[in-house]
């Protein structure tokens, strides 16, 4: 047994989920992404003396939405405090965070690992602002500042230390972006930073009950990089115990360019920031109608609807998953449901068709040309024998993203509708077994098999239009005479 496996790892996350707001937490300066370096600043975000802040309600709005999803227990009166420490991209010298009184306590999500499902608890979710960003590597021997981000609306989201390997951590990190998105709250980007994570990482012999030493590692904006860090942390922690040292509790950095890991700092205990109390922004109270109005506008949420596309239509667990990864996909399905019975026909569609599709246009499923009636219409093209499958998705199908015609319209124009005409057949038939004497009678000293490549050959000579019920009927009858 390696020296690995006698330790298990313990990490609990904490999650940064940049919203989707039209201005910053606690001003109106612009808050969206990709601006020019330092356009989107003022004097507030900035912290000038004399400014005040103003509460974002959509801020409140968001968090609490989030908070919902996750099952946790809105806080109705909420206080805002001050987190002292001193970096060159915050301006203020303090940010506005939640200390004492976070939105919501408790909750958590269920998520599907390696090692089956597991429920991921929720310590608590605050609201903040976001600092600004420092950039690195634009010149040798200086630090760039762009303050756009400093003051855009964030939750954190602080989970138990429930995770046990850096693949959990992973599928995680894929529900909270795939339920930020449901909700509308974030775009979830985790390249733009609008998702990212601290992970708490530390390491354990194996049915011990403490908890080791933890070392946080900043700023994970990238899945790949975060299980790489979590893997070389692991690593590290285990040779440093192994070798007789002690893991101390600190601040870490990750570089991708060598996949190992550094310290910024000690770790800072709590009362090391000096939170105290924001003394310009009263209370906020949660009444119980805010709360139900809500409620009532909440989505239907991504686990609820997969078990939904299993249960109503009937389709397996891996389609139902694959169709409601994406929102607009999972709504997208639910209305072609209802121009067509056959559930199974549609999700094949989806998957192998559309989602493809979109994905080569790099486009997304609002952006689709054809409506749902006339992907219904296909659907029941294929399944009353007009058309093959293969017909369908190869040549009708890419017409219809250019046009408004019907699928009967497309297939009778270009003359695809399959024939049922028993002379017509019979005498492809005939001409078929005639080419191949010596298969047909492999065929009849048993080798059944061969009925494929009668069908095929049949098909190529009518060009896809012999009607495969019919064709087969002819074949046998012929074939055994």
């Amino acid at each position: 047994m390696s020296v690995y496996d006698k330790y298990e790892t313990v990490i609990g996350l904490e999650v940064h989920i940049q919203l989707g707001t039209k201005s910053k937490a606690f001003c109106g300066d612009d808050a969206s992404f990709g601006a020019p370096p330092n356009t989107h600043i003022s004097t507030i975000s900035l912290g000038h003396p004399g400014t005040l802040p103003r509460l974002n309600k959509k801020q409140i709005e968001y968090a609490v939405k989030l908070g919902l999803a996750l099952g946790s227990k809105i806080s109705p009166t909420n206080n805002f405090d001050r987190k002292n420490y001193f970096y060159a991209d915050l301006p203020k010298g303090y940010q506005i965070t939640q200390d004492r009184m976070p939105i919501a306590i408790g909750g958590g999500i269920d998520v599907e690992t390696e090692a089956g499902k597991r429920y991921i608890r929720m310590h608590h979710i605050h609201m903040e602002e976001d600092a600004g960003k420092s950039i690195h590597d634009l010149a040798p021997d200086a630090t760039f500042i762009d303050l756009n981000r400093a003051g855009v609306p964030l939750v954190e989201a602080v989970t138990e230390p429930d995770f046990r390997s850096a693949q959990e951590v992973d599928v995680f990190m894929n529900a909270m972006r795939q339920l930020v998105r449901y909700l509308e709250i974030s775009d979830g980007n985790m390249q733009e930073g609008s998702l990212r994570c601290d992970c708490n990482v530390s390491v354990r012999l194996k049915g011990t009950e403490e908890y080791g030493e933890r070392c946080e590692v900043k700023n994970m904006n990238s899945m790949r990089f975060a299980r790489r860090a979590i893997e070389f942390e692991r690593k590290r922690q285990i040779d440093l115990l192994e070798s007789g040292g002690k893991v101390t509790q600190q601040t870490l950095n990750f570089d991708p360019a060598t996949g190992i890991t550094s310290p910024l700092r000690d770790k800072e205990n709590a009362h090391d920031y000096r939170y105290f109390p924001e003394p310009d922004l009263p209370p906020v109270v949660i009444s119980d109608d805010y709360l139900a109005n809500i409620k009532a506008g909440m989505p239907t949420l991504p686990w609820v609807l997969q078990k939904e596309f299993i249960e109503k239509y009937k389709l397996s667990p891996y389609n139902a998953k694959l169709l409601t990864e994406e929102k607009g996909i999972a709504l997208f399905f639910q209305e072609l449901t209802r121009h067509t019975k056959n559930y199974k026909g549609a999700a094949n569609l989806m998957i192998n068709k559309i989602s493809p599709w979109l994905s080569e246009e790099k486009v997304t499923i609002r952006e689709f040309p054809t409506n749902h009636a006339q992907l219904g219409a296909l659907i029941q093209l294929i399944d009353d024998g007009k058309v093959s499958n293969t017909i369908a998705y190869q040549r009708i199908f890419p017409e219809l993203l250019t046009t408004k015609k019907m699928p009967s319209e497309i297939a009778e124009a270009l003359n695809l509708v399959q024939s049922d005409d028993t002379d017509f057949l019979e005498k492809l038939v005939d001409e078929v077994i005639a080419k191949n004497p010596d298969k047909v009678k492999a065929y009849q000293k048993g080798k059944k098999g061969l009925i494929g490549f009668f069908m095929g050959a049949v098909m190529k000579a009518s060009k896809g239009k012999a009607a495969p019920k019919t064709t087969n009927a002819l074949l046998v009858k012929k074939l055994q005479a």
